[in-house]
């Protein structure tokens, strides 16, 4: 859809008085499930096309050999996309299952299979060890251990990831609403409110104890924020209601702000918490003779 070109300096600007955008691409790094994890999707298509000029028998082991190998790449994705949530976070569990490393051996069984049907035993063997083998390099393993969890208690970060599961669904609705708009201002007007909410999140991620304090942020406002996401791109879509785009404007505004202030006074309560413990530490020390210069 067309749209007006407008900057700082243009006229007849509407938004003087909303604050600049957060990028959303903000600390984000590009995914390394990209073009190396999608060729593998597209790697074992030989053996399905070559599989329907075979006899019955070679028909089905190709056609095995190939969903292993498809298989294996979806494994590996998923693994891939485990490992990323995972490095992103200061706290964090190990993936319930090693996806990349059950990769690995379903790309070994698969291409062992392959190798079977086109020299017998000895070729399956070396194409098994050195797919598996490979994959593991090009790919490397999965988290085998918990990261930061010393001292956490478990049941609070089970609590948080419950929370700000649901509280990443009600994003991913508002955000699904927002297209209906068909508007790309607003679609990246909501992608900083989004940034602005997930920055809460790594926040309570950090330290559990924040979670009562945010209860609201993370249900009453997103629950809110979503449902008005909804009801805006329907009127908006129909009659390009510029009142209502601007009534919406200053809602995400207003959301912005209470989420930033909110974020940041947990920030400042944790500081504080720190130097209460700092001073308690000293004191003790103090009372055992030992003096800090």
């Amino acid at each position: 859809m067309a749209q007006r070109y407008g900057g700082k300096y243009s006229p007849d600007r509407t938004d003087k008085a909303s604050p600049a955008p957060k990028n959303p691409f903000d600390g984000q790094t590009r995914s390394r499930a990209g073009g190396r994890v999608n060729f593998l999707f597209l790697a074992p298509l030989p053996l399905a096309v070559s599989a329907f000029f075979l006899d019955p028998a070679g028909l089905a082991l190709r056609l095995v050999a190939f969903g292993l190998l498809i298989l294996a790449a979806w494994l590996t994705r998923e693994g891939v996309l485990a490992h990323e949530a995972y490095d992103a976070r200061k706290i964090a569990r190990r993936p319930a299952a090693p996806r990349k490393i059950l990769g690995s051996v379903t790309t070994g069984l698969g291409l062992a299979l392959a190798g079977f049907m086109g020299g017998g035993v000895m070729n399956a063997v070396i194409f098994g060890v050195l797919g598996a083998a490979l994959h593991v390099m090009a790919f490397g393993p999965d988290p085998m251990k918990n990261k930061g969890m010393e001292g956490v208690d478990e049941f609070q970060t089970d609590r948080v990831a419950r929370a700000v599961g649901e509280a990443e669904k009600l994003l991913a609705a508002m955000k699904d609403a927002i297209l209906r708009a068909r508007d790309r201002e607003l679609e990246r007007r909501v992608d900083s409110f989004q940034a602005t909410a997930r920055h809460m999140f790594r926040t309570i991620e950090d330290d559990p104890r924040d979670l009562t304090a945010a209860r609201k942020y993370l249900t009453v406002y997103l629950m809110g924020a979503r449902d008005a996401t909804v009801k805006f791109a329907d009127i908006y879509s129909q009659s390009r209601n510029s009142a209502a785009r601007a009534d919406y404007v200053r809602l995400l505004d207003d959301l912005e702000t209470n989420f930033t202030a909110r974020t940041q006074k947990m920030l400042t309560d944790d500081h504080a918490d720190l130097n209460i413990e700092i001073d308690v530490l000293r004191e003790r020390l103090a009372r055992e003779g030992v003096v800090s210069s």
